[in-house]
Protein backbone atom coordinates (compact mmCIF):
# COMPACT_ATOMS: atom_id res chain seq x y z
CA UNK A 1 0.00 0.00 0.00
CA UNK A 2 1.19 3.20 -0.94
CA UNK A 3 2.56 5.66 1.63
CA UNK A 4 -0.09 8.66 2.63
CA UNK A 5 0.23 11.66 0.71
CA UNK A 6 0.58 15.04 2.69
CA UNK A 7 0.48 18.37 1.06
CA UNK A 8 3.59 19.66 0.02
CA UNK A 9 3.68 22.78 1.78
CA UNK A 10 4.45 21.16 5.40
CA UNK A 11 7.89 20.28 4.08
CA UNK A 12 8.16 23.49 1.48
CA UNK A 13 11.82 25.02 1.90
CA UNK A 14 11.79 28.64 0.72
CA UNK A 15 15.66 28.66 0.70
CA UNK A 16 15.70 26.35 -1.95
CA UNK A 17 12.43 27.36 -3.71
CA UNK A 18 13.51 29.34 -7.17
CA UNK A 19 11.28 32.31 -6.99
CA UNK A 20 11.99 34.78 -4.56
CA UNK A 21 9.63 37.57 -3.35
CA UNK A 22 12.65 40.46 -3.15
CA UNK A 23 12.69 40.25 -7.06
CA UNK A 24 10.92 41.88 -9.78
CA UNK A 25 10.36 39.29 -12.47
CA UNK A 26 10.08 42.63 -14.74
CA UNK A 27 12.97 44.29 -14.24
CA UNK A 28 15.12 40.77 -13.94
CA UNK A 29 13.09 38.49 -15.95
CA UNK A 30 16.59 36.55 -16.51
CA UNK A 31 16.24 35.26 -12.76
CA UNK A 32 12.83 33.71 -13.54
CA UNK A 33 12.05 29.95 -14.41
CA UNK A 34 9.11 28.57 -16.14
CA UNK A 35 9.46 25.28 -13.29
CA UNK A 36 6.44 22.71 -13.22
CA UNK A 37 2.59 23.80 -13.37
CA UNK A 38 1.77 26.82 -11.32
CA UNK A 39 5.29 27.11 -9.58
CA UNK A 40 6.01 30.75 -8.19
CA UNK A 41 2.64 31.86 -9.06
CA UNK A 42 2.21 33.14 -6.27
CA UNK A 43 5.56 34.80 -5.87
CA UNK A 44 6.97 36.78 -9.14
CA UNK A 45 6.13 40.71 -8.69
CA UNK A 46 4.92 42.56 -10.55
CA UNK A 47 2.80 39.67 -12.19
CA UNK A 48 1.12 38.56 -9.37
CA UNK A 49 -0.13 41.47 -8.77
CA UNK A 50 -0.71 42.75 -12.14
CA UNK A 51 -2.79 39.41 -13.08
CA UNK A 52 -3.95 37.86 -9.11
CA UNK A 53 -6.42 40.67 -8.92
CA UNK A 54 -8.44 39.47 -11.89
CA UNK A 55 -8.28 35.91 -10.97
CA UNK A 56 -11.49 34.79 -9.55
CA UNK A 57 -13.96 31.46 -10.21
CA UNK A 58 -16.42 31.90 -7.53
CA UNK A 59 -19.14 31.14 -10.41
CA UNK A 60 -19.12 30.38 -13.85
CA UNK A 61 -19.95 34.01 -15.11
CA UNK A 62 -17.40 34.90 -12.58
CA UNK A 63 -14.48 32.44 -14.21
CA UNK A 64 -15.63 33.32 -17.62
CA UNK A 65 -15.20 37.22 -17.14
CA UNK A 66 -11.85 36.30 -15.50
CA UNK A 67 -10.16 33.87 -17.48
CA UNK A 68 -11.41 36.11 -20.60
CA UNK A 69 -9.47 39.18 -18.94
CA UNK A 70 -6.25 36.93 -17.97
CA UNK A 71 -6.07 35.62 -21.74
CA UNK A 72 -6.39 39.28 -23.09
CA UNK A 73 -2.95 40.05 -20.41
CA UNK A 74 -1.33 36.89 -21.92
CA UNK A 75 -2.30 37.83 -25.25
CA UNK A 76 -0.93 41.44 -24.39
CA UNK A 77 2.19 39.92 -22.99
CA UNK A 78 2.91 38.26 -26.01
CA UNK A 79 2.27 41.11 -28.23
CA UNK A 80 5.03 43.08 -25.92
CA UNK A 81 7.41 39.75 -26.69
CA UNK A 82 6.79 39.51 -21.98
CA UNK A 83 7.36 35.94 -21.75
CA UNK A 84 7.59 36.04 -17.88
CA UNK A 85 4.16 37.82 -18.20
CA UNK A 86 2.84 35.36 -20.36
CA UNK A 87 3.79 32.64 -18.31
CA UNK A 88 2.01 33.93 -15.51
CA UNK A 89 -0.57 34.74 -16.68
CA UNK A 90 -0.75 30.73 -18.38
CA UNK A 91 -0.24 29.68 -14.86
CA UNK A 92 -3.60 31.97 -13.56
CA UNK A 93 -5.57 30.54 -16.21
CA UNK A 94 -4.07 26.71 -14.95
CA UNK A 95 -4.67 27.69 -11.28
CA UNK A 96 -8.13 29.13 -12.22
CA UNK A 97 -8.64 25.50 -12.91
CA UNK A 98 -6.60 23.17 -10.44
CA UNK A 99 -8.44 25.27 -7.73
CA UNK A 100 -11.91 25.13 -8.78
CA UNK A 101 -11.65 21.68 -9.41
CA UNK A 102 -10.41 21.02 -5.93
CA UNK A 103 -13.39 22.91 -4.78
CA UNK A 104 -15.19 20.72 -7.41
CA UNK A 105 -13.82 18.04 -5.64
CA UNK A 106 -13.77 18.89 -1.88
CA UNK A 107 -16.75 20.58 0.18
CA UNK A 108 -14.66 24.41 0.63
CA UNK A 109 -11.79 23.31 -1.22
CA UNK A 110 -9.94 21.68 1.40
CA UNK A 111 -8.34 18.00 0.18
CA UNK A 112 -6.87 17.59 4.21
CA UNK A 113 -7.49 17.45 7.46
CA UNK A 114 -5.01 18.74 9.53
CA UNK A 115 -6.67 17.56 12.82
CA UNK A 116 -6.34 14.32 11.95
CA UNK A 117 -2.51 14.12 10.77
CA UNK A 118 -3.39 15.72 7.19
CA UNK A 119 -5.71 12.55 5.92
CA UNK A 120 -7.04 13.06 2.89
CA UNK A 121 -10.78 13.85 3.18
CA UNK A 122 -13.86 12.47 1.01
CA UNK A 123 -13.97 13.16 -2.52
CA UNK A 124 -16.88 14.22 -4.18
CA UNK A 125 -18.56 16.45 -1.47
CA UNK A 126 -17.84 19.67 -3.43
CA UNK A 127 -19.69 22.21 -5.78
CA UNK A 128 -21.03 21.00 -9.24
CA UNK A 129 -20.60 25.15 -10.31
CA UNK A 130 -16.96 24.81 -9.63
CA UNK A 131 -16.77 22.24 -12.10
CA UNK A 132 -18.30 24.43 -14.45
CA UNK A 133 -15.62 27.21 -13.58
CA UNK A 134 -13.03 24.50 -13.81
CA UNK A 135 -14.03 23.76 -17.60
CA UNK A 136 -14.10 27.47 -18.22
CA UNK A 137 -10.67 27.55 -17.09
CA UNK A 138 -9.01 24.57 -18.42
CA UNK A 139 -10.21 25.64 -22.00
CA UNK A 140 -8.66 29.08 -21.42
CA UNK A 141 -5.31 27.64 -19.91
CA UNK A 142 -5.53 24.65 -23.39
CA UNK A 143 -5.89 27.96 -25.82
CA UNK A 144 -2.71 29.97 -24.24
CA UNK A 145 -0.88 26.65 -23.73
CA UNK A 146 -1.10 25.73 -27.60
CA UNK A 147 -0.79 29.57 -28.59
CA UNK A 148 2.07 29.37 -31.46
CA UNK A 149 4.16 32.18 -30.88
CA UNK A 150 3.85 31.41 -26.74
CA UNK A 151 5.13 28.05 -27.48
CA UNK A 152 8.42 29.12 -29.05
CA UNK A 153 8.91 31.36 -26.54
CA UNK A 154 8.70 29.67 -23.96
CA UNK A 155 10.97 26.46 -25.90
CA UNK A 156 13.80 29.45 -25.98
CA UNK A 157 13.22 30.52 -22.35
CA UNK A 158 13.75 27.23 -20.78
CA UNK A 159 16.91 26.17 -23.23
CA UNK A 160 18.42 29.93 -22.43
CA UNK A 161 17.38 29.94 -18.70
CA UNK A 162 15.72 26.89 -17.30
Amino acid sequence: MPAERKPSYLNFDSEKYPWKQDIDYKDNPEKYRVGKGEQGVLICEPYKSEIGQFWRFRTPEVAKESSKKIFEMFSNYIRANDFVGADMARKYLQMGYTRARRYANYKGGKKYDKDKDYKLLERGTGSAEKAQSAEIFYSTYKLAEAHPIYKLLKADWKKRLG
